[in-house]
């Protein structure tokens, strides 16, 4: 489908073709409708070329080469360092060298519809997408608009930060060498995992950061990832930010800290988070503010200031765009849901949005998951120890040290890491988990079905941990749980 001044009437638009919009898309096409994604720069999005893939090939050759130097035998095997240029060119065929006709491929072999343009909203379930030649094609929807729109890198109003032409992500993602230094300002998830790979790489990185390297997770597991970035040789400026930012006439950037110290880097990567795509997208034609996140309820439906769905209930929001979870995953598994429940309206039928409910997204407030791929990984799902006592929820947290269990000694000498299971006391059941170490993310998967099933823990007794595995963690925390409610016992 193409954009020829022409109007199409079609069942679902959906602007925004990263893996969201791919989702929402393909869901209602398997039932039996028609979809249109709107897409102005590369099907697949930024997961594909500049975030989630890229960004893990970047890192993976590192985490091989540090696994096998936590064995004797296999060091010994192993002479030299990475080949940087082998990393690159295998991140760049990770990113499909930045061409989407796989993407689209795939889009029409799913009977997805496709115009290539800018999309915006213009009336009722209206879009009009204006081309890179100027054409414009009116895309009419019979039961809904989607924005899956996403997000972008966040540059704050730090004195010369944006004339000093900093990175973000996508910059980062897709460099094509790697400077000699680095410096980060930001010490989230896509700072603290581009301070592994540069460091791994050969920079010399320099991160700072207002808060503790990754805020959003335990206290524990910021602490392991701290440390391991400093014995790399990463210099961590923790609890300062930058004030002001400079490059020179040679080309270095020069930065200023809150307390005073000064850092010089070849280039300056900014990761203090992100802003939606919303500045140019019509909004206001529907009583909305450009430039704002959506806010959205229980369906995904797009809500204005006085808390109406906005549209009279026929645009949706899924994704970054809504700030609900703002990870590929759980864009997608908003995505999946949302377009089963915009097919089951279709059909005449209620969706089933209560907890847990065939078309609903509880796990984005219950079991949000995510694995940070840094070196040691983290790998966390739920609620945080203090989340759950802000929820209000009577909790008992229970730590391991992982590196104390057989599958983990085995794995790497040395090995050094740690889990701490958050207890619903009053329920007997998970509300969250958190574990940091060398190659945890697989681990997660088992947790979280927990989690969701709410299986409670007298029953996770009866799955029995293989041997010798680093899922042994899992007897050694209800060991642990049990010895600490004998010893209260009167």
């Amino acid at each position: 489908m193409t954009g020829t001044d022409a109007t199409d009437v079609v069942d679902v638009v959906v602007i925004g073709g990263g893996p969201v919009g791919e989702n929402v898309a393909d869901r209602v096409v398997q039932a039996g409708l028609s979809a249109v994604i709107v897409e102005r720069e590369l099907v697949g999005g930024e997961c594909s070329y500049w975030a989630c893939m890229p960004t893990k090939a970047l890192l993976r050759d590192a985490a091989a080469l540090r696994a096998v130097r936590a064995l004797p035998a296999a060091a010994a095997a192993v002479t030299g360092d990475l080949d940087v240029g082998a990393v690159l060119r295998r991140r760049d065929r990770f990113a499909s060298d930045w061409n989407d006709a796989g993407q689209v491929d795939w889009l029409d072999g799913a009977g997805i519809g496709l115009v290539r343009g800018h999309g915006r909203l213009t009336g009722p379930r209206a879009v009009t997408v204006t081309g890179a030649d100027g054409t414009t094609t009116v895309l009419q929807a019979r039961h809904a608009v989607v924005v899956a729109t996403g997000s972008r890198a966040l540059v704050p109003p730090v004195p010369g930060l944006a004339e000093a032409a900093p990175w973000t992500s996508r910059e980062a993602a897709a460099a094509q060498r790697v400077p000699e230094s680095l410096a980060i300002i930001g010490g989230g998830v896509v700072g603290s995992e581009m301070a592994t790979a540069f460091t791994a790489l050969g920079s010399q990185v320099t991160l700072v950061s207002q808060t503790r390297l990754l805020p959003g997770v335990e206290g524990f597991a910021s602490e392991h990832v701290a440390d391991a970035l400093r014995e790399a040789g990463a210099a961590l400026h923790l609890g300062v930010g930058a004030t002001d930012v400079r490059r020179d006439a040679s080309g270095v950037v020069h930065l200023t800290l809150s307390d005073g110290a000064l850092v010089e880097a070849e280039e300056v990567l900014v990761a203090v988070g992100r802003t939606p795509n919303t500045h140019d997208l019509g909004l206001d034609s529907v009583g909305l503010t450009p430039g704002d996140w959506l806010s959205v309820d229980e369906t995904l439906a797009v809500m204005d200031g006085s808390g109406r769905r906005a549209g009279d209930g026929w645009l949706y929001a899924a994704g970054d765009v809504n700030r609900r979870a703002m990870l590929t995953h759980h864009g997608k598994y908003q995505g999946r849901a949302l377009g089963d429940a915009i097919a089951a309206r279709a059909r005449g039928q209620e969706p089933d949005t209560g907890p847990w409910g065939r078309h609903a997204v509880t796990a984005d407030e219950r079991a949000v998951t995510q694995v940070v791929f840094t070196d040691p990984e983290v790998a966390a799902v739920g609620l945080t120890a203090e989340a759950a006592a802000a929820a209000g929820i009577a909790t008992r947290v229970v730590d391991h040290d992982l590196g104390a269990v057989a599958g983990a000694a085995l794995h790497a000498d040395g090995y050094r890491g740690r889990a701490r299971m958050v207890v619903d006391a009053n329920r007997g059941i998970l509300v969250g988990f958190t574990v940091v170490g060398p190659d945890v993310g697989e681990l997660l998967h088992a947790v979280t079905i927990a989690i969701t099933a709410e299986v409670p823990l007298d029953r996770l007794w009866h799955a029995v941990p293989a041997y010798p595995t680093m899922s042994e963690i899992w007897l050694r925390l209800l060991e642990a749980d049990g010895r600490d409610q004998r010893q209260q016992r009167p």
